[in-house]
């Protein structure tokens, strides 16, 4: 409804108009690769999951750190893990919510916990440590705008070295780490979270055939794939690399290597092992519909210029030093209309960095509005990709993970808020 609502306001209320521009807009995403990679990618995740699940893996590893080694032993260390995880894997978003909902998934069940609070820990370590951490994706489409304002003579210096300035006042996402460990370490539910559905799945304490590999060698292989493939695609450059394509590539490596281990170790027989994944792909074939479906309501925003028309709200009058707060807002609006950091980002730096330097305020702070506010609009958008990787990962509904973690989003915005206003005084 909101694909055919913008449509019909781009072709003046012409419904046949309105119809056409939809056909083509779905056609040219289908024919983009990068769109079918991410697709498939969604149905594969599907398959993995329920393999690793059925061979008896994810009961593996709740034994081996619950029962062999007491490490996850309460709600608390139930959720340890993900976050973990969520900081140690930054080579690509959709790939650390996927492992952190992996990981995650058998102790919420065992201990009590919600699949919604999970998926919030997924969506709030995955975008925001990428952020900060940019040898990645991330760091190279940062690297390429701030560049481009060099060679338009704003700035001056190295492109690198404005990068890292501007990640220390990505403000949100240190924010958005730190309340994240204290909701995981005090057990605080607020709002929507309180009432959120817990599962109750029974996980077997025993270890099956191949043991604790079923669950780990699948999660190295999908890991390294996406490391080795984004090196490849990037001609040894892994800041060039093509995220879409490595985590393709790389999860249907790890389907061919599992059916090669899985057959080894006896964990299963070749009828289960593709009856299983067919199972898991089909099970996850909405959520590629949903990623199809927010793909074309980016695209539909961008026609609008959604972002250029609020940016329009920032004029001239503006005092230097509340800027970068006002930066940080309407990045975080614009993010969350279209459902792309990445986006936003490209709108956002080419406006950000002029009207810093016109109003001779810091530039760099400014720039780290842009990151925080991009990734905040994002991780509370419904058509983000990561927010629906990260319900994919948690087996959570995408409409509950984002009523469910608006509020704890909300009060790190808040809190970024202030931070770039009480910055912007001083530095101005």
């Amino acid at each position: 409804m909101a694909v055919f609502a913008g449509e019909i306001i781009i072709a003046d209320f012409q419904f046949k108009g309105a119809s056409i521009h939809i056909a083509e807009r779905f056609s040219a995403l289908l024919s983009e690769g990068w769109v079918l990679k991410t697709l498939a990618f969604a149905i594969m995740v599907g398959a993995v999951m329920a393999l690793i699940e059925k061979s008896g893996g994810v009961g593996a590893l709740v034994h081996e750190l619950s029962v062999k080694r007491s490490w996850v032993n309460g709600k608390r260390g139930a959720l340890i893990p993900s976050f973990i995880a969520g900081i140690i894997i930054f080579i690509e978003s959709s790939i650390t919510s996927l492992v952190a909902g992996a990981v995650g998934k058998p102790f919420c069940d065992r201990y009590g916990i919600s699949r919604a609070k999970l998926a919030f820990v997924c969506d709030s370590t995955s975008a925001p440590v990428c952020s900060i951490i940019t040898i990645n994706g991330w760091g190279a489409l940062l690297l390429g705008l701030i560049g481009g304002q060099i060679a338009a003579g704003l700035i001056v210096g190295e492109e690198a070295q404005w990068l890292i300035a501007a990640i220390g006042y990505n403000f949100y996402a240190y924010i958005a780490l730190i309340v994240t460990f204290v909701v995981i370490w005090y057990e605080i539910d607020i709002g929507p979270m309180r009432n959120s559905p817990i599962l109750e799945i029974p996980v077997t304490n025993e270890e099956n055939n191949g043991g604790l590999g079923l669950f780990l060698w699948p999660m190295a292989w999908m890991i390294g794939g996406v490391v080795g493939f984004m090196f490849l695609t990037g001609g040894g450059n892994i800041l060039k690399g093509s995220g879409s394509s490595s985590i393709f590539y790389a999860l249907a490596l790890t389907l061919l290597l599992m059916w090669i281990y899985y057959r080894l170790s006896e964990a299963m027989s070749s009828r289960d092992f593709f009856r299983s994944a067919y199972s898991g792909a089909k099970a996850l074939t909405p959520i590629a519909l949903i990623l199809l479906f927010a793909f074309a309501i980016g695209g539909v925003s961008s026609d609008m210029e959604v972002g250029k028309y609020l940016a329009s709200f920032i004029g001239d009058y503006l005092p230097s030093q509340y800027l970068a707060g006002a930066i940080f807002l309407l990045s975080a609006v614009i993010a969350f209309a279209t459902g792309t950091s990445w986006g936003t980002f490209s709108i956002m730096l080419p406006i950000a960095i002029p009207l810093a330097v016109g109003l001779d305020a810091p530039v760099a702070l400014a720039m780290g509005a842009v990151i925080s506010g991009g990734v905040f609009g994002d991780h509370c958008s419904p058509i983000s990709d990561t927010t629906i990787i990260s319900s994919m990962a948690s087996g959570c509904e995408v409409g509950e993970h984002v009523r469910t973690q608006l509020p704890y989003a909300l009060i790190s915005a808040l809190m970024a808020l202030i931070s770039f206003i009480l910055f912007g005084i001083v530095l101005t």
